[in-house]
C-alpha cells in the first residue's frame, strides 16, 4: 500500500516541475495534500426547465445551437461571442464575454449544456461556461476549487480525479473506528470521495461534517501528543511547598476565595509540585481575582525556598501589584521588591537592590521589562508569572525565563477568549479559567447614549461626583485629527474643565506623555486629587481605583468589543454601584450590535464569543499575532460544537492508559508522529 502522506504530487501524470511548483504554492505537496484540497463551494449544474427559472438565477440550460457563433472584438483583450440556443420552442440569446475560443466548441445543430445567468425579460443567458458538449457525459453537482494564476481550477479538478482513481485504495482511516462509530462519521475514503465528487448537496454536507471533525480532531490530537512529548523531554523544577503555611496564608486573606479561584489554585499548585515544567495560562475576566491566585502561587514557591517573578506590562500596573503583594505577604515574612526603569534613581541604591535579589535576600520580584536587563540576576528562580502575556514579545518572555533553570511559567490574561478558541490559540499550554466573579460585587450598569444626549451624560457625571466618586472619560485620539472626526483627549479635557472646574479637578492622561508624567497623573487620580480623568486607552489594563464609579467612552463604536469590556473593567472595583456610559452614533448594523451587546451583558466570555462571531477569529486576535491555525474546511466560530467535541475526543484518546497499546490507534499514532517530525524539520 502506497503512503499517500509522503508520496509527492509529481507521481501524477502531467505534473512536471512547473506544475508542481504551482501546486506547492497552494500548499499541495503530496497526494494527501491534493486529496484534502477540497472545493470551497459547489455548483448545482443540473439542467433546469426554462419555465421554472427565476430572473438572474445561475442555471444550467440544455438546448441546440441554432445559429453560428459570431465573435465581436472591442479592444485588445475584450470580445463578445453571440449565438442563439433553441430550448424546446424557445429561442434564448447567449452571450459569452472574453472567451472567443469557445466558438470552436460550438457547432450549429449540436446539443450542449451551458451554465450562466438567465435574464427572464430579455430571454438571454450571460454565459459562464460550457458544461458539456456531449450531453451524455456530465455531473449535475460539481465542486469549485480555489486556484491561482499559475494553475487553473479545471486542472486541479482533473488532478484530484486522477489522484483519487490511482490512490483511493491507499486511503487509510486515521480516526479510530470506535470514534467513527460513536459520531457516525464516514470512512476517510468515503469522506474524500463525497467532498470531491458528491452526487448531490446532501452527500456533500455529510462528507463535509466528517471532514470538519477530522480536521479539528487531528489538530487537537497533535497538540495533545506534542504536549505529552514535551513534558517527557522538559524536566522542570519541583517546588515542594509547605502546604500548612499555604493554608494559613489563604485563611488570613481578608475575603473568601470563589470556587473557581480555589479550583485554579489547586491546578497551579499541582503543576508546581511535579518535577515537570509548568506552562499554564490563567484566563479570567476583569475583576475575577487573578492577582490573588498569582499571589498564592508565588507564596507557595517562597515556602519551598524559591524566588518568584511577576512581569507586568506597565510601571503603573507593576507598582500596583507590588503594593498589594507587600501588604498581603509582609506579615508572612516575605520580602517583595519592585524593579522598573524608575524604581531606584540612585545608582548605588539600585546596585544594592540588584545585589539583594541576586543573593536571594528578596523572595518576590515585581517589575516591568526592566527585569530582562543583563544586570538583573536571581539566586534561585522557580516561578515566573507574566501578566497580560500578549503585551510582551516572545523574545522578552524567553529572556526572562533564561534567567532561571527552566522555571515554572504562569501567564495571565484578562482578555476573555472563548475556551475552545483559547485552547486552539494557546495549544501547547495548560488552561485554567476563573469563570465567576467574587460574591457581592455589583455589576456595572451599562447605558448607550447618542451624541445629542451629552447633557444626560454630564448629569450622571455630576451626580456621581457629588457623592464623592471619581470618573474616567475616554476618547480614541490624543490630538485633533483633520481626517477622522473623533473626540480627542485634549479637546475633551478642555471641555470637561469648562463644565466641572473649579469645583471638580480634571486631569489628562495619554500615551504621548513620558512615564514620569503618566505616573504623576495616575497617582494624583488614585489619591483622589483629581475627580475626572480624561484619557485615551492607556488606562485600559490593570489600573485599580476603587473610588472610580463612572466610565464614559466617547465614540464607543470605534472600539472593539473586547477593548470596550476592558475599559469597563476599570470601574466597579469597589463596593459602590458603577456605571459605563457608551456615547456613539454607529453608522451600520455592525456598530449597533456591538453597543447592544455591551448593554446586554457584563460577562466577558459572552462578549468575546459575540466579538468572535461579528469579527472572526483573525480580526479578533490578529492573524499574524494570534497563532491560529489555518483550517481548510472547519471554522472555529461557526463549527464551535464540532470543535468542542473533537477537542474532548482527542484529549480522551491521547491521554488514555491504553493509547499506545490499542491497535485501533496505530494509524493515528503514525500520522501524528509523522506530522511532528515534519514540523521539527520545517
Amino acid at each position: 500500500m502506497v503512503d499517500i502522506l509522503t508520496t509527492p504530487v509529481t507521481e501524477l501524470k502531467g505534473v512536471g516541475p512547473r506544475k508542481a511548483s504551482a501546486l506547492n504554492k497552494l500548499g499541495i505537496n503530496t497526494i494527501n495534500d491534493l486529496l484534502t484540497y477540497f472545493p470551497f463551494r459547489y455548483e448545482d449544474v443540473g439542467v433546469k426547465d426554462l419555465t421554472a427559472v427565476q430572473d438572474h438565477q445561475k442555471v444550467a440550460l440544455k438546448g441546440i445551437v441554432a445559429t453560428d457563433p459570431t465573435v465581436i472584438r472591442f479592444g485588445r483583450y475584450k470580445s463578445r461571442l453571440n449565438f442563439n440556443l433553441l430550448i424546446d420552442h424557445n429561442v434564448v440569446r447567449v452571450t459569452f464575454f472574453n472567451q472567443p475560443y469557445l466558438s470552436k466548441k460550438l457547432q450549429r445543430g449540436e446539443e450542449v449544456i451551458l451554465y450562466g445567468t438567465y435574464d427572464v425579460a430579455r430571454q438571454s443567458l450571460s454565459g459562464i461556461k460550457i458544461i458539456a458538449e456531449d450531453t451524455s457525459q456530465r455531473n449535475d453537482f460539481t465542486g469549485v476549487y480555489n486556484s491561482s494564476k499559475e494553475i487553473k481550477a479545471g486542472t486541479i479538478k482533473k488532478l484530484v480525479h486522477q489522484a483519487y482513481e490511482n490512490y483511493h485504495e491507499s486511503i487509510r482511516d486515521i480516526i479510530p473506528g470506535s470514534l467513527r462509530r460513536k459520531f457516525r462519521l464516514l470512512s476517510r475514503e468515503q469522506m474524500i470521495k463525497g467532498m470531491h465528487f458528491p452526487v448531490n448537496a446532501e452527500e456533500a454536507t455529510q462528507a463535509r461534517r466528517t471532514a470538519i471533525f477530522e480536521e479539528f480532531f487531528l489538530f487537537q490530537a497533535g497538540l495533545q501528543e506534542l504536549r505529552k512529548l514535551r513534558r517527557q523531554e522538559q524536566q522542570g523544577v519541583k517546588i515542594d511547598y509547605d502546604n500548612k503555611k499555604l493554608r494559613e496564608f489563604i485563611q488570613q486573606i481578608p475575603f473568601e476565595l470563589t470556587k473557581a479561584q480555589k479550583r485554579v489554585v489547586n491546578e497551579i499548585c499541582s503543576d508546581m509540585h511535579r518535577p515537570i515544567h509548568m506552562n499554564r495560562l490563567l484566563q479570567g475576566d476583569v475583576g475575577s481575582g487573578k492577582t490573588i491566585v498569582a499571589t498564592i502561587a508565588m507564596y507557595a514557591a517562597v515556602t519551598a525556598g524559591w524566588q518568584s517573578v511577576l512581569m507586568a506590562p506597565t510601571e503603573i500596573l507593576a507598582e500596583q501589584h507590588a503594593d498589594k503583594l507587600a501588604t498581603l505577604l509582609s506579615p508572612m515574612g516575605v520580602n517583595v521588591a519592585l524593579v522598573t526603569g524608575n524604581t531606584v534613581r540612585n545608582p548605588r541604591l539600585r546596585r544594592e537592590l540588584l545585589t539583594h535579589i541576586e543573593h536571594g535576600d528578596v523572595d518576590i520580584i515585581i517589575g516591568t521589562q526592566a527585569l530582562i536587563q543583563e544586570r538583573v540576576h536571581f539566586a534561585q528562580l522557580g516561578l515566573v508569572i507574566i501578566d497580560e502575556q500578549h503585551r510582551f514579545g516572545v523574545e522578552q518572555r524567553q529572556t526572562l525565563l533564561a534567567k532561571g533553570g527552566n522555571p515554572d511559567v504562569l501567564t495571565m490574561t484578562a482578555t476573555p477568549i472563548p475556551r475552545t478558541l483559547a485552547i486552539t490559540t494557546y495549544g501547547e499550554m495548560d488552561l485554567s479559567v476563573i469563570d465567576e466573579l467574587p460574591a457581592g460585587r455589583k455589576q456595572v450598569q451599562t447605558v448607550w447614549y447618542n451624541k445629542k444626549q451629552v447633557g444626560q451624560v454630564r448629569s450622571l457625571l455630576r451626580e456621581q461626583l457629588d457623592q464623592g466618586a471619581q470618573a474616567y472619560v475616554i476618547s480614541p485620539l490624543i490630538e485633533k485629527s483633520a481626517v477622522i472626526d473623533l473626540k480627542n483627549a485634549e479637546e475633551v479635557y478642555q471641555n470637561l474643565k469648562d463644565h466641572f472646574e473649579p469645583r471638580y479637578s480634571v486631569g489628562l492622561l495619554h500615551g504621548n506623555m513620558t512615564n514620569d508624567e503618566k505616573n504623576q497623573v495616575m497617582q494624583a487620580f488614585k489619591a483622589g486629587e483629581l475627580a475626572i480623568l480624561a484619557s485615551t486607552t492607556v488606562i485600559e489594563v490593570g489600573v485599580d481605583v476603587p473610588n472610580a464609579t463612572v466610565m464614559v467612552i466617547l465614540d464607543a463604536d470605534r472600539f472593539g468589543l473586547a477593548q470596550l469590556h476592558q475599559l469597563r473593567g476599570r470601574v466597579g472595583r469597589g463596593d459602590q454601584q458603577s456605571y459605563c456610559v457608551l456615547v456613539a452614533d454607529p453608522k451600520n448594523d455592525f456598530g449597533k450590535k456591538r453597543m447592544e451587546t455591551m448593554v446586554a451583558t457584563t460577562n466577558g466570555f459572552v462578549i468575546a464569543q459575540k466579538d468572535l462571531e461579528l469579527r472572526g477569529q483573525g480580526d479578533l486576535l490578529g492573524k499574524k499575532q494570534s497563532g491560529l491555525p489555518s483550517f481548510k474546511v472547519g471554522d472555529p466560530v461557526t463549527n464551535l460544537n464540532i470543535l468542542q467535541v473533537a477537542q474532548q475526543a482527542a484529549h480522551d484518546i491521547i491521554n488514555a492508559d491504553d493509547y499506545t497499546t490499542n491497535n485501533e490507534n496505530r494509524v493515528l499514532i503514525e500520522y501524528l508522529h509523522q506530522q511532528i517530525d515534519n514540523g521539527s524539520r520545517a
